[in-house]
């Protein structure tokens, strides 16, 4: 009697997700990023806003694990809090570019052929309007925010992620199982939100998660010229903007939120990388061969 023939699978996404170092890497800066943000809303060392300058650059101590800046602050307490602005920044910016990157794709992938040239043509125009330029125009309407960030990085990389993902979703449009959807009698919204979505779903995620790594730089430059987080709002952006000027002098002040930024931008980064090699299937993950 010969043997069953053996039975080949693949793993499930989330343990692909975590045997890949870039996958891991990008989980465990994000769940730092966002226990940070969470532990700042009830504590912190001492108060991000309040000022000493009888108390300004102190040394690393355990009072001040990493030291004071020019104006007393401690810098840890002051990292802790903004920490929730970086979060808000890349979540809402997230949100912005995916709806903006959705209806550009949808509309510039599915539509008449006339309205589909319309859209490739708008998305072309947008693209030449860069995130500075979309923040300038709308701090000049609202004031500068958080706000204006979020919109500002929201609008300009949801562009792109339209412009990224509307070849997708036209290719995935013309595959067999979305004809026989067609064929089933499946409406066109059930059939984009049941075949074509969830096959476009890996670009789009990466995407998205390039899109949280470029607002949190954005969040860094725009607060420096002053269109970022109010005077009043610790952040990260605002700290090494702030600080940048006694790098000389006081070099460690400065290293803390860039080191702050350097990370969560690299883990949002290879998180979406990670995501992307363990939901797409076209880049073959390692089979499991069971008995």
């Amino acid at each position: 009697m010969t043997a069953p023939a053996p039975v080949t699978r693949r793993p499930g996404w989330a343990r692909s997700l975590l045997r890949s170092p870039a996958g891991l890497f990008g989980i465990a800066s994000t769940t730092v990023l966002v226990l940070c943000a969470l532990v700042s809303l009830v504590w912190t060392p001492h108060d991000p806003v309040h000022t000493d300058v009888l108390d300004k650059w102190q040394p690393p101590s355990p009072d001040h694990l990493l030291g004071t800046d020019n104006i007393g602050r401690d810098i840890f307490s002051v990292l802790l809090a903004g920490s929730r602005v970086t979060l808000q920044v890349a979540i809402g910016s997230a949100l912005v570019g995916a709806i903006v990157g959705l209806v550009f794709a949808v509309l510039g992938a599915l539509t008449s052929r006339w309205f589909r040239e319309v859209i490739a043509v708008l998305i072309d125009i947008l693209i030449a309007f860069p995130t500075l330029l979309i923040a300038m125009m709308l701090a000049s309407a609202f004031g500068g925010s958080l706000m204006v960030v979020i919109l500002a990085v929201g609008i300009s990389f949801g562009v792109n992620i339209g412009r990224v993902t509307r070849p997708e979703i036209r290719r995935v449009s013309h595959s067999e199982f979305v004809t026989a959807g067609v064929a089933a009698g499946l409406g066109p919204v059930r059939n984009l939100t049941r075949h074509i979505l969830p096959n476009v779903a890996p670009v789009f995620i990466v995407q998205l998660s390039w899109c949280m790594a470029v607002a949190v730089l954005a969040e860094t430059g725009l607060s420096y010229l002053g269109y970022g987080a109010p005077v009043s709002t610790p952040s990260w952006g605002r700290v090494l903007a702030e600080l940048q000027a006694y790098i000389s002098i006081h070099p460690l002040s400065v290293v803390w939120p860039g080191l702050a930024i350097t990370i969560t931008v690299l883990g949002f980064n290879l998180l979406g990388d990670g995501l992307r090699d363990a939901t797409d299937p076209r880049l073959g993950r390692p089979e499991v061969i069971t008995a």
